[in-house]
């Protein structure tokens, strides 16, 4: 199926035929695509040049290349709001798209100067440390922490164990309503840990996010800190005066 005296470069060919058979069989986005010794052995080339094939069509957007999991028709960007009530499922369940999320860790540890900064308490002071991985359609978003002063929240740790949800935990210390204070939104290339939790290289950049939630009376009881896959979310800011 290659013309392989056209002069076009055979990689090129080959992403260019498997971006016509992604439209052509309207593969649904989410879709594992074959892997490279299959593609390899269907075009008759080597893994190197369909590695570069399928960073092609990486680059149009058109597939997602997870590591240790294999390519997959891009599902595209989910828009995700930051307002002062920003949830995390709501957020998702709007656009239509399955919320989940994954515990890697919960633990007391000591507060950073940076933790200890933004939850008003002195460094050193435990704090419960809650490490989660977020999944939209179960493909990982995003990658982070979470942090509560321990001494506000005893037994914080346990409980959020058994629970496996923030918010029931929250309400049995009688916080039932909660808020955003701010956000800070930046970029970078991630670390070799946040590349593997995201499932992506290290080539590709992730934005970061540094947040604080308050309760009714404007008291930190949350700082979280997270990294997202820059190619499969794109954030937008409510203007709402009152969140500045």
């Amino acid at each position: 199926m290659l013309e392989r005296k056209s002069g076009e470069a055979l990689w090129r060919q080959i992403g260019d035929q498997i971006a016509d058979e992604i439209a052509a069989q309207g593969l649904e986005p989410g879709s594992r695509l074959p892997t490279e010794p299959e593609l390899a052995s269907r075009f008759d080339v080597s893994r190197t040049t369909v590695r570069r094939a399928m960073s092609m069509l990486e680059d149009d957007g058109l597939v997602r290349i997870e590591q240790g999991r294999g390519t997959f028709v891009h599902e595209g960007i989910i828009n995700y709001e930051i307002s002062k009530r920003t949830r995390y499922s709501e957020n998702l369940k709007r656009q239509g798209v399955d919320p989940s999320r994954i515990t890697k860790r919960v633990e007391e540890i000591p507060a950073s100067d940076l933790v200890a900064e933004r939850l008003k308490i002195t460094p050193g002071d435990l704090v419960v440390v809650v490490e989660t991985l977020s999944l939209a359609n179960e493909t990982i978003i995003s990658y982070g922490q979470m942090y509560y002063p321990s001494l506000r929240f005893p037994g914080f740790a346990q409980k959020r164990i058994e629970e496996g949800s923030i918010s029931p935990v929250l309400q049995s210390y009688g916080i039932h309503d909660y808020t955003r204070l701010n956000t800070i939104i930046t970029t970078r290339p991630p670390t070799d840990t946040e590349a593997r939790a995201l499932q992506q290289p290290r080539s590709r950049w992730v934005l970061c996010t540094q947040k604080v939630d308050v309760d009714e009376a404007g008291s930190p009881i949350c700082f979280s800190e997270a990294v997202w896959a820059g190619d499969r979310v794109q954030f937008t800011v409510d203007n709402d005066p009152a969140e500045i």
